[in-house]
């Protein structure tokens, strides 16, 4: 069965032969019980993945990975507390950003990038001299960052496990180290 939005097979995706493939690296793991369990699970998701899209530009892969970019999900948020301007957003941008300042090219690429998603709109402004625009988020836009505050949310209720994890990590890393320094 071939997925995708495209009639050429290169943007298409076979996936009774990717789950062939997966069953093939699953059982070289040995047969067993759990491995069914694990099966049935990886072809559901290699179906909803299939149907989600797997070309790069399909919404499903652009839109997660613009929430993953730099700048993006920080514009969405500033976008959360009103309307602004392109050189007001620069400025805040780099005010309160850890990244440090962005670029007038790089800014207007992710507002253009998040205008084409339809996460936010461009005004313009005739009231000005000369005639600006600013831009504010859509309603697709306020349902996203409230998504990605729920997500910001998950990650302020598990910070100290999240931070003992990391601490945990880095004293297996540095033992790790240490032995593989000690063999040779």
């Amino acid at each position: 069965m071939r997925i995708g939005n495209d009639k050429s097979a290169a943007s298409q995706l076979d996936v009774d032969t990717v789950l062939g493939n997966v069953r093939l690296i699953v059982s070289g793991e040995g047969a067993s019980a759990r491995h069914g369990d694990e099966l049935a699970r990886l072809e559901a998701l290699v179906r909803a993945m299939a149907r989600d899209g797997v070309q790069r530009d399909q919404p499903m892969r652009e839109v997660l990975a613009r929430i993953g970019d730099k700048w993006s999900t920080l514009l969405l948020h500033l976008l959360r507390t009103g309307n602004y301007r392109h050189a007001v957003l620069r400025r805040l941008v780099s005010a309160v950003g850890a990244e440090g300042r962005i670029s007038q090219r790089m800014l207007t690429l992710r507002l253009r990038a998040l205008e084409r998603d339809g996460l936010l709109v461009r005004r313009v402004v005739p009231d000005t001299h000369p005639p600006g625009v600013e831009y504010a988020l859509s309603e697709l836009g306020q349902s996203l960052t409230a998504q990605i505050e729920n997500l910001m949310q998950w990650i302020r209720d598990h910070m100290a496990r999240i931070l003992q994890a990391r601490a945990r990590f880095g004293h297996s890393v540095d033992a790790r180290s240490a032995s593989e320094g000690d063999g040779e």
